[in-house]
């Protein structure tokens, strides 16, 4: 299955520095099997929007993205993300911030959401390395079965 990573850092789109969450998320999705670019980088904002489009057109059946949840006036990801999906799966995100809580008090301040636009899951991950691996373990205990579902599988066997 073909899967995309969309960064949204306007610092890490112009240069300033060098991203270091998507290549993770490449690396997590290769080894789990999936057929996956380089991460795009795109600035905060409508390029965001833009970029879940095209992934969703270009037939990515995960788009997993990194960055622009916070509380930032351009922390745009999560509403770009409700704009197109079809319906919302509010445990995904809820897992994210309440198993890194105890740890890191900020996660509550995420605002990242999951959803299924046709047979598509998009999943918001935080811009931090840290919460991006967080992120990534709690997706690996349901990834596999999610995906089944939106796929038409039967669910409990």
């Amino acid at each position: 299955m073909k899967a995309c990573v969309i960064v949204a850092s306007t610092r890490a789109s112009d240069g300033t520095y060098t991203d270091r969450t998507g290549p993770v998320i490449v690396e997590w999705l290769r080894g789990r099997g999936f057929a996956v670019d380089d991460p795009v980088v795109v600035p905060d904002g409508d390029a965001v929007g833009e970029a879940l489009r095209s992934a969703v057109s270009g037939g990515c059946g995960v788009i997993l993205t990194t960055g622009g949840t916070g509380l930032s006036p351009t922390d745009v990801t999560p509403q770009h993300t409700a704009a197109i999906v079809d319906y919302q799966i509010p445990g995904i995100a809820e897992t994210f911030r309440s198993s890194a809580i105890d740890r890191v008090p900020t996660a509550m301040l995420s605002r990242g959401i999951a959803g299924v636009v046709g047979r598509t899951l998009i999943v918001n991950l935080p811009g931090s390395r840290g919460g991006v691996k967080d992120g990534l373990a709690v997706l690996d205990t349901v990834l596999e079965h999610a995906l089944d579902q939106i796929n038409g599988g039967g669910g409990h066997e």
